[in-house]
């Protein structure tokens, strides 16, 4: 693909991938995007801006992985395009990083716009609704909840008290999701990733 020249005094606003792709973060378009960059920058952002214990991050790649699966235990009957919904609600911090909630707040609407144009092309790329449907946007939304509950306490520091407050008190038991919480360097959290798309997208 031949890369077009940005136009003379306009501020370079691409990011050039290693699969060779220049997506446009203002303009992105579904073409310019693929799994295995999104996948290998997920898994070397950090959640909890770093805040974690242990030698290794805790990925969003990792959190991504987790909160496909713990949505699959929400709902057992849940449809293969849920599941990818799940594994890519935060798929547009291999670009832009993952802020924490506090700072997005303050930034405001000019975050929120790149954010949802970064998602919206990234759902037309895998052929997923741009509008989700409101149950699959809550149960996503459950899902997550529940995993930054047992990342807070396993890894950024909360007490069991401060995490249910803020996130609300998981009904599973933490020995049923210990596995998809274990510390794993950026290339086995990108493998994992990888492995978990490959076997959601094989039954859509």
């Amino acid at each position: 693909m031949k890369d077009s020249p940005t136009p003379p005094g306009a501020p370079r606003a691409w990011q050039r991938m290693l699969s060779g792709r220049r997506l446009d973060i203002l303009n992105p378009s579904p073409l310019d995007i693929e799994i295995e960059d999104i996948a290998h920058g997920l898994a070397r952002v950090a959640r909890w801006n770093g805040q974690t214990r242990g030698a290794q991050i805790f990925s969003v790649a990792q959190h991504s992985v987790a909160v496909a699966e713990i949505l699959a235990l929400l709902d057992p009957a849940a449809p293969a395009r849920w599941l990818l919904f799940a594994l890519l609600h935060d798929a547009p911090e291999y670009v832009i990083g993952d802020m924490i909630s506090p700072f997005k707040a303050a930034l405001g609407d000019s975050y929120r716009q790149v954010e949802a144009r970064l998602a919206q092309a990234i759902l037309q790329r895998f052929s997923l609704n741009p509008q989700p449907p409101p149950a699959l946007q809550k149960l996503t939304k459950r899902a997550d909840r529940i995993s930054a509950f047992f990342e807070a306490t396993l890894y950024a520091g909360f007490d069991e008290g401060e995490a249910k407050t803020l996130f609300g008190e998981p009904k599973i038991p933490r020995a049923r999701v210990a596995p998809w919480f274990a510390s794993r360097a950026p290339e086995a959290a990108q493998a994992e990733f990888l492995q978990k798309f490959a076997e959601v997208e094989q039954n859509l």
